[in-house]
């Protein structure tokens, strides 16, 4: 009853940090802007109950008004981990990591990121997927196993980098 709600902890690279607080910045300081603006015009046409323009533009307002605000609850819970954060030459938070598919034969590299900057069109693979989870802590030359739906998939560790990204 008189629990305050705890604030979910999101890990994440200061990379993924600055990226969330420079869209807030542009929501904040440029779209919202813009949808006043336009607000204003769609006000001046007179009659609002048919007005598409100012429909849309209230429907975009409170689009831009959801993401502002889960953007403020994920940067109330970062959790910035650094580079120096993570023992040399073992996988965390920031790392580069080439793996190879057993299988397959194929290598990959992956960037390891917290669960809210994953992004498999940029390589970027949460610590909390069954593969980023599986590689938390492994060094290069380990092999892993990784538990999947589709079985079990054996990926070996061909190089780990935690260099800063600039």
């Amino acid at each position: 009853m008189g629990e305050e709600a705890q604030i979910k902890t999101y890990e994440m690279t200061q990379e993924g940090y600055d990226e969330l607080e420079a869209e807030l910045d542009e929501l904040v300081n440029v779209k919202m802007k813009e949808i006043a603006k336009k607000l204003g015009e769609a006000r001046e046409q007179g009659d609002l109950s048919e007005n598409a323009e100012y429909d849309a533009a209230k429907n975009e307002q409170s689009e831009i008004n959801g993401r502002i605000e889960k953007i403020k609850q994920l940067l109330k819970g970062a959790k910035v981990v650094s580079p120096d954060d993570i023992e040399k030459g073992r996988i965390g938070i920031g790392s580069t990591v080439k793996l190879m598919d057993m299988e397959f034969k194929d290598e990959m590299e992956y960037r390891i990121v917290g669960p809210t900057e994953a992004s498999s069109l940029n390589n970027k693979l949460s610590n909390e997927s069954p593969v980023g989870r599986a590689i938390m802590g492994h060094k290069k030359g380990d092999t892993v196993k990784v538990e999947t739906k589709a079985g079990i998939l054996k990926y070996k560790i061909l190089g780990v980098s935690n260099k800063k990204k600039n």
